[in-house]
């Protein structure tokens, strides 16, 4: 038998610290079941502290409500409680009913992932799937063998009841213009010239948010020939900078002809440049949409990120 590796302390009836073999329960567990069950061996596998999945479990997207925060307003959160899940597939991708139990495991694994025995109820808890393409075998799955109702509460919003969580099925490409611009439009197939053009106008108003820079970024780098002049992606983000970047460079100049031309020339390129959008135009360059987004959130990553680049 092999010696078990760790140990545990506990105090004597002398008030003395001692130190014990802590006992390995699941190993003899796993031998017993295999005991009880050894006349069916033949007919059944058992494999010890089996490993779920091959890629390690994670959310695409965790939104929390903060406390005393009431119902949100924006329709595709009314939905929400504290904890909400959200799934997310990309244009190409399609949700299909083992996505729609992977997520349920993740609400369950998240709930019971604590310090504190049920410290996250499971009322406080919502799943949002985010998708492109009608899931009709999803739906069709929840209604005749899960019993639930499915049913459209407004342009691409399906709410699924009968379950214990809230759940809601976001159709991207069917929300309202008017209401969720950006999420519509994050997609390969944009709806002609003039929704590039929408696009465009409707970012100039927030082009320092890095945010909406990531968002504008992809949308570019996926549908090219609907913007005009837009050799590819890297050439059309620059374009959009292009009023900014000049606008920095020009400071930059003007405050180095105070300090002298030579001196001036460089200090002028250095102020010329934001180091952010740099940065940006980096990330685009090497297709890290994700990063952009990651940076905008942590200062910190986005110098670890500057860093790493030469920025």
């Amino acid at each position: 038998m092999g010696k078990p590796r760790t140990k545990e302390t506990q105090k004597d009836s002398r008030g003395r610290t001692v130190s014990r073999q802590l006992l390995q329960w699941h190993p003899a567990f796993c031998a017993g079941m295999q005991i009880e069950l050894e006349e069916e061996s033949e007919n059944l596998s058992f494999d010890r502290e089996y490993q779920l999945g091959r890629k390690p479990k994670q959310i695409d997207l965790l939104i929390v409500k903060k406390e005393g925060t009431q119902r949100i307003r924006k329709n595709i959160g009314r939905i929400f409680r504290k904890y909400n899940i959200i799934e997310y597939k990309s244009p190409k991708d399609s949700l299909n009913v083992d996505d729609f139990y992977k997520v349920y495991g993740y609400a369950c694994f998240y709930k019971s992932d604590v310090r504190s025995a049920d410290s996250i109820h499971m009322e406080e808890l919502t799943l949002t799937f985010a998708c492109h393409k009608y899931p009709r075998e999803l739906i069709r799955h929840l209604r005749e063998k899960r019993k639930y109702h499915v049913r459209k509460t407004e342009e691409g919003i399906y709410y699924v009841t009968g379950d214990y969580l809230p759940i809601q099925i976001i159709l991207l490409n069917r929300l309202s213009v008017e209401e969720n611009l950006w999420l519509r439009n994050l997609t390969d197939h944009l709806e002609g010239e003039e929704q590039a053009e929408r696009l465009v106008r409707a970012y100039q108003k927030h082009k320092d948010n890095t945010l909406y820079q990531a968002m504008m970024d992809i949308i570019i780098r996926a549908n090219r020939e609907q913007f005009e002049e837009a050799k590819n992606m890297c050439d059309a983000l620059r374009e959009l900078f292009a009023e900014e970047l000049e606008e920095k460079y020009q400071a930059g100049e003007s405050k180095g002809r105070q300090e002298g031309r030579q001196e001036g020339r460089r200090e002028g390129r250095q102020e010329g440049r934001s180091e952010l959008n740099r940065l940006i135009l980096k990330l685009s360059e090497l297709g890290r949409t994700d990063d952009i987004v990651k940076a905008a959130e942590n200062p910190e990553y986005q110098e670890q990120l500057m860093k790493e680049l030469g920025v």
